[in-house]
Formats: C-alpha cells, structure tokens, sequence
C-alpha cells in the first residue's frame, strides 16, 4: 500500500498555528487594510462622476492620444449609463490598493533578485507556486486569517498579482547593457549609485510594463475575491449567475472589460512613452 504524504493536513495544521499565534497581528492588519480601502473609495464616491471621467480621458490624452482618450470618455460614461458606477470604483478602490500594496513588495524583492543570483534562484520557485496556484485557493486562507470582506479579497489579490512587478523588475534591471554599467562603474559609482541613476531608469519600461500586468491580475482577481464578500463589479456578476439575473450580469461583464481596456491602454502607453524617450537618449 502506497504511503500517502499528508500535504493538506501540513497546510491546515500551519494555518491553524498562525491563526492560533498571530491573530493580533492579523486583526490589526485587517483594521489597517479595512481603513485604507474605505478612505479610497469614499474619496472615489465623493468625486462627481463627471470629473473622475474626465480626469481619466486627460491623462489617457498625455499618455496615449486622442483616440485612447475618446474611447475611455466613451467606456466609461457607458458605465456611468448602465448604473454601475459605485460598483465600478469599489472595484477600482479595491484594485488600486491591491496593486499598490504588490508593487511596494514586489518591486524591491524584484531589485535585490536582479542583484543577487542565489536570492534570484530561491524566489523563482515561490513566483512559480504563486502564478500557477488556482486564485480560487488564495481565498481559503484569507477568509480564515483575515474574516469575509474587503480585506480578505485585497490581501488574496495582493499574492496572486505581485509575480509579475517582482519578474519584469528583475529582469528590467538585468537587461540594463553590460558595457553601460561597466562604465558607470569605471567612472566610480557606487552601487547605490549604479542602481538608482543608471539601472532603474534604463528599466522602467520594463519595470511599467509589470505594473501593467500587476493591475491586470489585480482587477482579475477582484471579481473572483467577490465570492467572500469583497463587492463592486464581481458581485453584480456574482449575482447574475446565481438570480439568473442574465442582463445585469452582461453588463457587469461588460463594465468589468472596459475598465481593464481603460487601465491597460493607459498604463502601456506610460511605459511605451519611457521606451521613446530612453531610446531618444
């Protein structure tokens, strides 16, 4: 008889052991994470419609053109028209957070592994396990630590949408030419130097182009994590499915893309527009 190795029951008896000895610490997380979210999207709410709209085509207007800026007024006054628009910026609330929170981990972690090949080879496997992991999973142990709500759904999208900033960032930076860091260093530079005035701003594109895909994951995930109660969007689709609610739940569908659409084309064109000009250089 073949000796099974008991993987869940490790993973359970290690969840049950945090939640035993750091619930403090996850209390007062959720308090911070619950607070934070809140303040964005109240600030979100507070804002008119009409200038979150046009704020929106004015920096699509700088970063991408015209036609960019037409197609986000028009996206997202459908959105306003179709009576999704507090559901959209709690989505928006939700990413955003998310995304900054996986940016501000994701982004060193991916400098110190373009940096040190040993760290890079032992943060691989993890990246691995975090991208290829069901998202449905991640729900599991932020429900347990974390309760159902908002805060659950942002610390679940926050591990599966940081892979991304911590790859592009490290590779960003190792894609940096041999012979133009050699020279910075002929020249003296320290390594403080080296990373800050000649490294990072020669990956920035590629830096951009992961907070791009950061975002992306994030606003994907968002509509998953509305099955533990994290709302917006997801759970107007949630809804259509489960009420049989057809038309609601195409439209929350369709508001859901065109968000994306927005973010993604505004966000490329930020890092295309960092290409030109290192190019130009």
């Amino acid at each position: 008889m073949m000796h099974t190795i008991p993987v869940g029951k490790v993973f359970e008896a290690i969840i049950i052991w945090l939640r035993a000895n750091f619930d403090g610490f996850f209390n007062l997380t959720r308090l911070g994470l619950t607070g934070f979210i809140d303040a964005f999207e109240n600030t979100l709410l507070f804002i008119p419609a009409v200038a979150i709209i046009a704020l929106l085509a004015v920096v699509a207007w700088r970063a991408a053109g015209r036609g960019i800026a037409i197609f986000t007024v028009l996206s997202m006054g459908l959105i306003y028209n179709m009576g999704l628009w507090p559901q959209t910026m709690q989505t928006l609330a939700l990413v955003l957070t998310s995304a900054i929170i996986a940016l501000i981990v994701g982004i060193p972690i991916g400098i110190c592994a373009a940096r040190n090949d040993k760290f890079d080879r032992m943060v691989r496997p993890l990246l691995d396990f975090m991208q290829t992991m069901p998202a449905f999973v991640y729900l599991i142990p932020a429900v347990l630590f974390f309760k159902l709500g908002k805060v659950p759904g942002a610390v679940a999208t926050v591990i599966f949408s940081m892979p991304p900033s911590v790859r592009l960032t490290n590779l960003g930076i190792r894609q940096v030419p041999h012979d133009v860091v050699e020279a910075a260093r002929s020249f003296g530079s320290t390594s403080r130097q080296l990373l800050f005035k000649i490294q990072l701003p020669i990956a920035i594109p590629t830096i951009l182009a992961g907070v791009n895909q950061t975002i992306m994951l994030s606003l994907s995930m968002v509509v998953i994590a509305a099955m533990i109660g994290a709302g917006g969007l997801g759970e107007e689709v949630l809804k259509g499915i489960t009420q049989l609610k057809i038309g609601r739940g195409f439209e929350s569908g369709v508001a859901v893309v065109l968000l994306a659409m927005v973010l993604d084309r505004i966000t490329q064109s930020l890092a295309n527009i960092n290409r030109r000009k290192n190019k130009q250089a």
